[in-house]
């Protein structure tokens, strides 16, 4: 096992739970508050938000230098695009069904990205063409 393949574990599992998160957020939005309890806080997406992408465009660019393939960029940059930009952009962020979907996407994507740089870092063997 490489020695950064954690990254990409702890960020294919944070992604996929931050999808799962998104996925059911509006049933318990709408479920808490029966219960006297607080779901959301702006804050908290945007630190997520902002830990999902330094430590996504960290491990893809740590497994890119050891692999020098950019399928996984292909799948982080647009997951992270959706994200952002449901964070961002009020129609999507101000309506919850949009909001959780594009979240998901999002977050699925970055996952993918994940596990598309792990495979490709588990792959690869450090030999005469190695360019590092």
């Amino acid at each position: 096992m490489q020695n950064d393949s954690w990254i990409d574990r702890i960020g294919a599992t944070g992604s996929l739970l931050c999808a799962v998160h998104c996925a059911v957020g509006p049933l318990l939005i709408a479920l808490l508050p029966t219960l006297g309890l607080s779901w959301f806080d702006p804050r908290l997406e945007v630190s997520i938000a902002t830990f999902v992408t330094v430590l996504g465009l960290g491990s893809v660019y740590l497994g890119w230098r050891r692999h020098r393939a950019s399928r996984a960029l292909g799948f982080m940059v647009p997951g992270l695009a959706l994200i952002w930009l449901t964070l961002m952009w009020p129609l999507l962020h101000d309506h919850i069904v949009r909001h959780a979907a594009v979240m998901a996407v999002g977050g699925t994507l970055v996952a993918a990205a994940h596990l598309i740089n792990l495979k490709l870092n588990h792959g690869h063997v450090h030999d005469a063409s190695c360019s590092h």
